[in-house]
Order: structure tokens, then sequence, then C-alpha cells
């Protein structure tokens, strides 16, 4: 873990604050909100990617049907032998 840190003054709810103090403790709120960042972040790499993927493998099957209609006729040569 990267051990320089930044500090930052963030303004949440009321309930919220009472829910983090409740969870991580007051001495350990610094920690957990690192920690669900770090989570949050990973998730939206993670869909980031995935949809990425999915436009590459659309992208990747479009230019297969291209290339396959281009070499249908030299597919089918010799097909009516059989």
């Amino acid at each position: 873990m990267n051990t320089e840190t930044v500090r930052l003054n963030i303004t949440i709810p009321k309930d919220l604050a009472q829910a983090l103090n409740r969870f991580a403790g007051p001495r350990k709120r610094s920690l957990f909100i690192v920690e669900a960042v770090k989570q949050q972040i990973e998730q939206k790499e993670k869909e980031e990617l995935k949809k990425k993927l999915e436009e590459g493998y659309q992208a990747a099957a479009k230019e297969s049907l291209v290339i396959t209609k281009e070499f249908e006729v030299a597919d089918l040569e010799g097909w009516d032998e059989y």
C-alpha cells in the first residue's frame, strides 16, 4: 500500500457518519473509508473493462462476418462434388 497520504475534508450525511463510527470505530474511520473507496474504484474499473471487452467482441464479430462473406465463394468451391 502506498504510504504517501493526503488529508481530505469531506462532508457526509450525519446518519452515514454515525454508521461509519459504529462499524469502523472513531479511530479507524480513515482505513474504513480507504477500503470502501478502493472497492468502489475496483468495481468501476471492472465494469469499464467489461464494457470495453463487449465492444471489442462485437466489433470482432462484425469483422468476422464481413470476412466470412468475402470468402463465401471460395469456401463453397468444390462442394457440389459431394
